[in-house]
């Protein structure tokens, strides 16, 4: 099993976001902090010149383990741009070996205030929901067929995959072959769901895991108050590892019982100018997933 982080523990969630540090600084923190590897991040962040990307990765010791698109698969307008950033980031995994595509709906502006309120959440019209489900199918289908990747679909706050019914109905209506599933570990937790269970129920399905802790009283904070996502992160809901509710030692010895070993990363979602030091906070956590057996 191998451990790694993305950049969105740099607080990079946009590619052009001014507030983003350079990207070799990135790279540079991620390996001097004890990771094996990392994630594209949105693509154009990290180079998509697949000559400078490998002399940068293999300078620090580091493999690219795979990457996310983050994009609206619910807005059915916004499909060019979508299309166009999952096809960029396919080409730049594929470029580097890396065999893991993520595929998040993107938060949508309705439902960033009613997370782990899955009662209160505005949710797709059947219309809606068919184009939904159709674009993921399309995009899996063209991760796997055309540049031989791996693809999983991520639950996500704030986004229509969301909650436990969205995430099953949508692995119902995707066939296996082409759609897996990335677990992750406070996202799940935050929508309601316990990710050891979700984990069992969809053990032969796994293909990549983040793992990301989150703090209880200011989830119940956020799930209250209707607080907005970006608001929570930066208010550090997404707290240090092992200071959060998240049972990683139960994880790990899950992920054994299943027979896991692909990726675990790392994700420390949080702003881009936050107060913390992202490199202190990315050896803190390789330190603590080290001392329950990651």
């Amino acid at each position: 099993m191998n451990l790694g982080n993305s950049p969105c523990s740099w607080g990079i969630e946009f590619a052009d976001d001014p507030r983003n540090p350079p990207w070799e600084a990135v790279l540079d923190e991620c390996a001097s902090a004890g990771f094996a590897g990392i994630e594209l991040g949105p693509v154009g962040f990290l180079p998509e010149d697949p000559l400078i990307l490998r002399d940068a990765l293999a300078a620090r010791g580091l493999t690219l383990s795979g990457g996310v698109v983050f994009q609206p698969f619910h807005d059915a307008t916004a499909w060019d741009r979508v299309l166009d950033a999952h096809t960029r980031t396919c080409r730049s995994l594929a470029s580097h070996g890396a065999e893991q595509l993520i595929l998040i709906d993107s938060i949508a502006a309705e439902r960033t205030r009613t997370l782990g309120r899955p009662q209160d959440a505005p949710r797709l019209s059947a219309e809606g929901w068919a184009g939904f489900s159709t674009r993921i199918r399309e995009a899996a289908t063209i991760a796997t067929e055309e540049f031989g990747l791996t693809a999983s679909i991520h639950a996500h706050a704030g986004g229509h995959c969301d909650f436990e019914d969205e995430h099953d109905r949508l692995l119902d209506e995707i066939d296996e072959s082409i759609l897996w599933v990335c677990i992750d570990t406070a996202h799940a937790t935050l929508a309601g769901m316990d990710p050891l269970a979700l984990t069992r129920r969809y053990a032969s399905r796994v293909s990549h895991v983040h793992l990301k802790d989150i703090d209880p009283v200011k989830k119940a904070e956020v799930v209250r108050d209707g607080i907005e996502f970006y608001a929570a992160c930066e208010d550090d809901m997404f707290c240090q590892m092992g200071k959060g509710e998240v049972d990683f030692a139960a994880f790990r010895t899950l992920l054994n019982e299943i027979g896991y070993n692909g990726w675990c990363i790392v994700e420390q979602d949080c702003a881009p100018d936050a107060a913390i030091s992202k490199v202190a906070m990315a050896r803190a956590n390789r330190d603590y997933l080290a001392s329950v057996g990651f």
